[in-house]
């Protein structure tokens, strides 16, 4: 089957970045396409902007690159769309709590169709044709609360819950929509299906429970839950709690605690350091005692020391200094709003929100930022006493490096597309 690319230009801030560039599941979400329809297809086209599609007679799949699927998702809209034997486009309904919750708000990929969301995915059985017919996929999602919280801290958005789908399909139109592919529909939903594995396959379960038992570990430690990479030095005294995945060259220091995370390639996890529900990128590097949760870092980012991340999502290149907050929660309960995929403040309909830091950022000590507050890249902010508290979002203009006699030394690598005359910069490593 031909696979047929289409272009999604726009940029998503803060990272000034085609969604096909940033990492999901620390993967390029175009290499992580590629990897979830390779089984279907035999090859490939990506087109230009505005280019028609070819005019071939044979079977056809076309998506965005802007889109986040899995497996279960390709596996059963193609199955569902072959049976039916014509042309098909991925609908979502709007009764869907995963899509309805999650993916529908911030975002500006899908069309309105009567009370179907159209998304960009298409299969055609005999190459192009206009009459195509909508397929709603049920995204089989499960209510799933992660602790226990005052009600006052649930505002007019709701209950601090997560529509959890089995099978996930993501338009990245916004920094939240990596967030959500990640840990909502990523993380989340990988220990989801574990959980309907367990309890519906029963030699699965007896495969954990004597391996458990084998390994003289909990359940949730042994080697059947906690993947572990090659070269990997992992102190005794640390914690790691699965479903969590962990690359090559990694080394995990006395006191870390890990709970259902994924860890890329050459990571260094120092002492004491927290990550929960997170993604943590290649070459990532984190110092005693930092904290993640529920948070993306992109690859070859550094967390200094005595710094606490909740529900954020930090690009590549980046430090951020020691001691520094992200907050997640309005104390007066606000509506949290964040950039949607118009890059305009709206409805993040989350009653708790992170922040988001771009590319190429250098972030000083003691940092405090608030709620769903985004630096974009190449941004660097020094800590002093008229900047300690980030209360809006941070543009490439407002960095201090700004003020410089050597503000040269600080190159801009991800400009936004109407700075761009020459194309972005290519990092030197």
């Amino acid at each position: 089957m031909l696979k047929v690319i289409l272009p999604a230009a726009n940029r998503i801030p803060p990272f000034n970045e085609p969604a096909r560039d940033l990492r999901i599941q620390n993967t390029p979400l175009w290499l992580w396409q590629r990897n979830v329809l390779a089984p279907y297809v035999t090859r490939e086209i990506e087109l230009a902007p505005r280019e028609p599609l070819p005019r071939l007679r044979e079977p056809m799949i076309v998506h965005r690159n802007n889109l986040f699927f899995d497996q279960g998702y390709i596996k059963a809209f193609i199955t569902a769309a072959r049976k039916k034997g014509r042309a098909c486009r991925a609908a979502f309904s709007a009764q869907d709590p995963a899509f309805r919750e999650h993916a529908l708000p911030l975002s500006t990929s899908y069309m309105l169709a009567g009370n179907l969301y159209l998304a960009d995915l298409w299969y055609y059985p005999h190459g192009p044709v206009a009459d195509v017919e909508p397929l709603v996929m049920d995204l089989a999602p499960k209510e799933v609360g992660y602790y226990h919280v005052p009600t006052y801290m649930a505002d007019q958005s709701g209950d601090l819950t997560y529509q959890v789908p089995r099978r996930s399909l993501l338009a990245i139109d916004s920094w939240v929509h990596v967030y959500i592919a990640d840990i909502v529909f990523g993380i989340f939903g990988r220990a989801l299906r574990f959980e309907d594995r367990l309890g519906n396959d029963l030699a699965f379960k007896l495969k954990i429970l004597s391996r458990s038992l084998y390994e003289g570990r909990q359940v949730l430690e042994c080697s059947e839950l906690v993947s572990v990479g090659k070269n990997c030095v992992i102190d005794p005294s640390a914690i790691i709690h699965g479903p969590t995945t962990i690359g090559d060259n990694v080394t995990i220091n006395a006191g870390a605690v890990i709970e259902n995370c994924i860890i890329g390639n050459n990571v260094n996890i120092s002492q004491d350091v927290q990550l929960m529900l997170s993604v943590v990128g290649d070459g990532a590097f984190l110092p005693f005692r930092a904290s993640l949760f529920m948070t993306t870092v992109m690859e070859n980012s550094m967390i200094a020391q005595n710094t606490c991340l909740q529900m954020c999502v930090v690009g590549r290149n980046t430090f951020i200094g020691a001691g520094s907050t992200f907050t997640d929660y309005n104390l007066i309960p606000a509506p949290i709003l964040a950039r949607d995929g118009n890059n305009e403040l709206n409805f993040s309909n989350r009653p708790v929100m992170g922040g988001c830091v771009g590319h190429n950022c250098r972030l000083g000590s003691g940092m405090i930022i608030f709620p769903a507050r985004t630096v974009e890249s190449d941004v660097v902010l020094f800590a002093s006493k008229e900047r300690r508290v980030i209360d809006r979002d941070i543009t490439y203009e407002d960095s201090d490096h700004h003020k410089l006699r050597n503000a040269s030394l600080h190159r801009r690598l991800y400009p936004r597309g109407e700075d761009d005359t020459h194309g972005a910069a290519l990092e030197s490593w």
